[in-house]
């Protein structure tokens, strides 16, 4: 199976994090979305959407983060994607929470506008309002997430075992490390974020955003 992925793209890390730690082995093929790879004809044959991440295996593509992780967990029998039908639609429940909630206002609303050219605001009003919205609404959803969702007695966020979920949420928290964001005020949060840095293949899978991270360190950022 190939994975067609950038090492900067949150949602190719998603899938990354979970095939590494779970043993799954894929053939990697680097997209490179800083020279608009992504945008050529060549690249959009196989993704319309001229997004990342893509997985091939043999003549079945699929996009979506979300559906590759399941499709490769089923694939393996991994027990991150449970067999039992109530513990599926939460870990179902968890990742939709992440997806359409707290990822789109915390990266669109405001780590990737102060990050990625290409997610500036045309004014500095529209960027100064965009930023202070998405400030805003994330730290709602943090203390939804640190007080309701996670809570003081999980390790993880279904319970005392690892699944889909954390592996999707955790890249979309840790991505605040790019504007420097602390989590303290959401001690649940850190400690379960702490718990997925754990991960023996965490480092491998963030070199590369750890080095932009670097990169970014002396400028001035709208954080948390």
């Amino acid at each position: 199976m190939r994975l067609y992925y950038h090492p900067a793209s949150t949602t190719s890390r998603i899938v990354q994090l979970f095939a590494m730690d779970q043993g799954i082995d894929l053939e990697y093929r680097v997209v490179d979305l800083f020279t608009g790879e992504h945008l050529k004809p060549d690249y959009a044959r196989i993704n319309p959407n001229c997004l990342v991440p893509v997985l091939e295996d043999g003549d079945f593509r699929l996009t979506e983060c979300s559906a590759i992780v399941k499709y490769l967990a089923d694939k393996a029998g991994s027990s991150a994607y449970p067999k039992e039908l109530k513990e599926r639609a939460r870990v179902n429940e968890m990742m939709d929470w992440f997806n359409s909630n707290i990822y789109r206002d915390f990266a669109y609303g405001m780590v990737y506008p102060q990050t990625f050219p290409h997610h500036v605001r045309p004014s500095e009003a529209v960027q100064a309002g965009t930023l202070d919205w998405g400030k805003q609404k994330t730290q709602s959803w943090l203390k939804i997430l640190d007080a309701s969702l996670i809570g003081p007695n999980k390790a993880y966020l279904c319970g005392d075992k690892i699944t889909l979920a954390d592996y999707m949420g955790a890249e979309m928290i840790a991505l605040g490390g790019l504007v420097g964001c602390s989590f303290s005020a959401y001690p649940n949060v850190e400690r379960w974020l702490n718990n997925m840095r754990a991960l023996k293949c965490w480092p491998k899978v963030h070199e590369a955003i750890d080095g932009f991270a670097a990169s970014l360190k002396e400028k001035s950022f709208v954080t948390i």
